[in-house]
């Protein structure tokens, strides 16, 4: 069953009037091509879709339920039409942008009103994901630009760098042991943490990497974003994994030694030429 738009408009007049040739003079058509493509359309679905009486025609069951979708189908496209007249008369553009945690958390909130207040016409996708689902979906088109660690391998797609992302271990000022500026996580495996909420991009990296060492995170509490997470961490509850940067004075920071925990952050694109002039002055701000 195969229609193409050109037959849901025309079953649209030509139901709405009741009439297939006031509906084929609506659609632009000849009236032998009108009946011939409601007749072929018939056929495709094996039933018949208008009754033809004395003064017109009127839909059957099998009509009645074209005819919604065919309304459903039109209105679709008037909507798309409207909005893609916007974009074509130059009033508002979209760019697609993912990036992790530490980009989404602390540094692109610092970046991104100052874009958008000097480009007012240029709206932003902003999506949080791990470093990996980043990476496939720039190269798949999914997202224009992305910000990833460079650990979830970028080679195939264009770079520049964006931000070098430390991981500490904080903890409440009060709280005795871990003494030391740096720890790595092999020795913390056996305290208490204040995790990120269920499936947050950081919290699964983090906890990939334990499992890696053979062990597991014991998760007191998980919360919404890192500041709930240093302010828990700063009353005592647990101790935490977060960027550097989210790191609040009001707890006490070590640095983790493990390779995995400093980050090359890079914006990548699949090719920065080839980007919109849209998505190529939000590459400039960031880059």
């Amino acid at each position: 069953m195969r229609f193409d738009l050109v037959d849901l408009r025309l079953f649209l007049l030509v139901a709405e009037r009741g009439s297939i040739t006031h509906g084929a003079e609506l659609a632009g058509l000849a009236l032998a091509s009108a009946s011939a493509r409601i007749k072929g359309m018939e056929e495709r679905l094996g039933a018949p879709l208008l009754e033809r009486r004395r003064r017109g025609v009127v839909p059957t069951a099998a009509g009645q339920a074209l005819l919604h979708h065919a309304r459903a189908v039109q209105n679709q496209i008037e909507a798309m039409a409207g909005d893609l007249a916007a974009y074509a008369d130059g009033l508002r553009a979209r760019v697609r942008l993912m990036a992790n945690t530490a980009a989404t958390s602390k540094l692109l909130p610092k970046i991104l009103p100052t874009f958008l207040i000097a480009q007012p016409r240029i709206d932003i996708n902003l999506d949080e994901r791990p470093s990996h689902e980043i990476a496939e979906a720039v190269a798949s088109g999914a997202a224009d630009l992305g910000i990833a660690a460079t650990w979830a391998g970028l080679s195939h797609l264009e770079q520049k760098p964006f931000f070098t992302d430390r991981l500490v271990v904080i903890a409440a000022r009060n709280r005795p042991g871990l003494e030391g500026r740096t720890i790595s996580l092999t020795e913390v495996l056996g305290e208490s943490f204040v995790g990120l909420s269920t499936g947050h991009a950081l919290q699964e990296h983090i906890t990939r990497q334990a499992a890696r060492l053979g062990g597991h995170l014991r998760i007191r509490i998980r919360v919404p974003g890192l500041d709930n997470v240093c302010r828990l961490v700063a009353q005592g509850a647990g101790i935490a994994i977060v960027p550097e940067s989210a790191a609040r004075r009001s707890v006490r920071s070590l640095r983790l030694t493990d390779d995995w925990a400093t980050r090359q952050l890079n914006l990548c694109a699949r090719r920065f030429d080839d980007l919109t002039p849209q998505a190529k002055l939000l590459a400039a701000a960031l880059a």
